[in-house]
């Protein structure tokens, strides 16, 4: 895809998406996670599927080899990104609510 020293940068989204779920999973800082799970997404979306878009290369992105390219193409494969992206931005947006711990020890919330 172009994306700079992939063998560390594969593994370390990897163990952020992590990192920033479970606090997501538990309701602790809760927007922190989400903004770091929506940053995740919005670099994937740009690396991944705008050259799916426009069918060749964008900046030092590659796209990969696909049967079509185009809108529907590049909406079949960003779905799930897609949805954790807007999921993200809700939680950024709302936080974790009345029943996280978030609210709880901090009561922000109520």
């Amino acid at each position: 895809m172009g994306f700079p020293a992939p063998e560390f940068f594969g593994p370390f989204v990897g163990g952020l998406e992590i990192i920033a779920g479970l606090p997501i999973l538990a309701g602790l800082a809760t927007r922190l996670g989400a903004f770091i799970t929506f940053s995740i997404m919005l670099i994937a979306i740009i690396v991944t599927k705008i050259p799916i878009l426009f069918g060749e290369a964008f900046g030092p992105f590659q796209v990969r080899e696909l049967s079509t390219y185009g809108f529907w193409a590049m909406a079949h494969e960003m779905r799930t990104d897609f949805a954790m992206f807007l999921g993200s931005l809700f939680l950024i947006i709302k936080g974790g609510g009345r029943w996280s711990l978030d609210s709880a020890w901090f009561s922000y919330n109520k």
